[in-house]
Formats: structure tokens, sequence, C-alpha cells
């Protein structure tokens, strides 16, 4: 009989065997009888870098890939001798496992245990054992105890490169999770696929849902006058027949304070060259339409009327006006009514364009 191992323990084979080539590593298992013939359990073997990831998804031995791509492990599957202790058996030619691999994995997992609604609880005993494939010796052997009531996949043990020698660790460590627990430990993808296979489960239906309010009624807003660019929908300020006025100048007019306004081209050279309140009609510019001042018409005097030769005064000769003579109220009431006109006109001039809000101030993004 082999060295026999607890848990944790391991033992240098190659000390045990000098010159060992190669094992045969033996997995057995008895049920108990209440747990019924559908029972069934598989052995498989990861060949696994020193991160402990395997090298790839060939690399995971199992009945459905029963030899590793190198040839140095091969699962026997159910061919194993009858009568034996060993329910499953894997062959490992050690002079053959490549350098890049530092150790090989022996777990055993329940076959469709969740529907099966099995654990290795039902189990009355499970072992693994190494023997020597020259003369059939058996070098380590380790016997699972515990009753394993929630485990449905189970790591029995492992061999592992210690520098020029391989050695065995009984490991025992247990899965509740089953395959998928073994794929995230040992990065093998075909495990999570399998374990992923499941039925797809019913989507749940949304709740309806409200149809949206209805958007608002757009507002129409002012046109707005963007200065920093001098782009404007807004038309010339002076003639509206000149088009749309894309230039901002200072305008004084000949009443009231100066202020920006939108012009036309021509209209802003106008403005710019010709001194103030720039109400005096300019002359025609070649091809260029001499524009109609709207909303600016010359207001006659009011106030000052030309006053007709009153009766008893007599004309000067030569067609002159012989002095006239006015009394104090009458001129303290001419001075009241030209007053009032410059009122009335100043209140003209300032109704006929809408004010102009200029935001000429920037912050920075």
């Amino acid at each position: 009989m082999g060295v026999p191992l607890t848990k944790g323990g391991n033992v240098s084979l190659t000390k045990q065997a000098p010159g060992l080539t190669a094992v045969t590593v033996g997995l057995g298992w008895r049920v108990r009888p209440a747990a019924g013939a559908d029972y069934d359990l598989d052995a498989s073997a990861l060949l696994c870098d020193r991160a402990g990831k395997v090298l790839s998804d060939q690399h995971f031995v199992f009945f459905n890939n029963l030899r590793s791509p190198d040839g140095s492990v091969t699962h026997s599957g159910d061919a194993t001798p009858s009568g034996g202790e060993d329910r499953e058996q894997i062959q490992v030619d050690l002079a053959r496992v490549p350098e890049t691999v530092a150790k090989i994995v022996f777990p055993v997992s329940l076959y469709e245990a969740e529907q099966r609604r099995q654990t290795f609880g039902q189990l009355d005993s499970a072992h693994i054992r190494v023997v020597d494939r020259a003369d059939g010796r058996e070098l380590a052997r380790y016997d699972l105890k515990g009753d394993g009531s929630t485990e449905t996949a189970m790591v029995f043990g492992e061999l592992y490169r210690h520098g020029a020698e391989w050695k065995f660790r009984a490991i025992g460590q247990g899965y509740a999770s089953g395959l998928a627990g073994i794929a995230t430990d040992y990065g093998v993808d075909v495990l999570r696929e399998a374990t992923a296979a499941q039925p797809p489960t019913p989507a749940a239906v949304a709740p309806p849902v409200p149809p949206a309010p209805p958007a608002p009624a757009a507002v129409s807003t002012p046109s707005v006058i963007d200065f920093a660019s001098g782009s404007s929908t807004v038309t010339c300020f002076f003639d509206p027949s000149h088009g749309p006025g894309m230039t901002t100048v200072l305008w004084s007019p000949q009443w009231g304070v100066p202020r920006q306004v939108q012009t036309c081209g021509g209209c802003a050279q106008r403005v710019q060259t010709t001194p103030p309140p720039y109400y005096t009609p300019q002359q025609p510019q070649a091809g260029y339409p001499q524009p109609v001042q709207q909303g600016y018409p010359q207001q006659a005097q009011q106030g000052y009327p030309q006053q007709q030769p009153a009766a008893g005064y007599p004309q000067q000769q030569g067609g002159q006006q012989q002095g006239r003579r006015f009394g104090t109220g009458a001129l303290i009431g001419a001075g009241a009514a030209g007053l009032v006109g410059g009122a009335l006109l100043n209140e003209a001039m300032s109704d006929d364009e809408p004010d102009v809000v200029i935001n000429n101030y920037y912050e920075e993004d």
C-alpha cells in the first residue's frame, strides 16, 4: 500500500520510485444504496501553468476529450479493469509532460447534480491513488472523509513539479457550485459554456409606457442680434429695402442719446464717415439706390410761423417788412409753443424704433 495522506499532505513520487517516468492515477467512490442507480460521477484532469490556469480548453481532459494535445495525459474512460477499486483511471506520461505544465489537477464532478438534487454527501467513500506503471506499485493514496453534504464537485489531488521531482498532494477541496466553480478557479471556458447552457427564463414583461405629453407650442421670440459675429436677421435700420442689417454702428440721432443699430453696409459707411447727427441727405452712391428715410421726416418748425403783416403795419419799401413790436406776453407764448413742439417731436423720434438691448459681455467657457 502506498503512503497514506491526509488532506493537504504531500509526498515525493520521485523519491518513492527513482527513475519514475509514468504513473496511473486511479479515482474511485462508492455510492450509498439509497442514492439510486442514476448517481454518476466523472473524473477529469487539468494541465495548468504556474499561474494555476489551464493552458487551453484542449488541456482539459475528460470523457469528451480523452487525450491532451501533447499526448502526455490520457483518460481511460470506462475501460477500467473489472473488479478493481478504481472507477476511472487517467494515465500520465511524466516524461512527455511539457515544461510549461507546472501541475496536473484531478477533479471529480457529479453529472447533472442540480437537476437530480445529488451531492457528495450520498457517497460512502472516495479515494485517489498514484500507481507506478512500470511495476503496478501503489506510491501514494488519499481517502476522502467527511459528509460533503453540499459539494457537487471536488478536487481530489494533484501532481506537481518541485524542481526535478514530481510530487503528489492531497487536496480534498469541494465546490458547491459544481463545474462552474472549477471553471472559475482554473479558467476552463468549455466548462463555463456548459454551465451557462440553462433553459432561458421568460423575460419580464415591461409595464406599458404612458404616451409622452405633447410638446409645448413654439413661442416666437424677437430676433436676437449677435454683435460678436455680426450676424442678424434685422433689416437695415435706416431703410428696410436695403436688405438685412449685417453691421453694427453707433448712431447719434438728432434728438436723444447715441445707440447701437443694425444697418446695411452702405448706411454703415455713411454713418461712419459723416459727422453727427447723420440726418442730412446724402448724395446717391453709384450702383446703390438712394435710401428713403422712414420714420425720420423733416419736421416743420412749430411755434415759429411766418406771420402775415397785421393791419396797420405798413410794408417797408423794397418788399421788407417794417419792424413789429411784441409785448412780453407774446414772447412768453411763443417760447412755450416752441417747447411743446420740441417735446412732441422728441416723442415722435424716440418711438419710431424699439429699444435695442446690447449685451457685449462674454465669458469664457
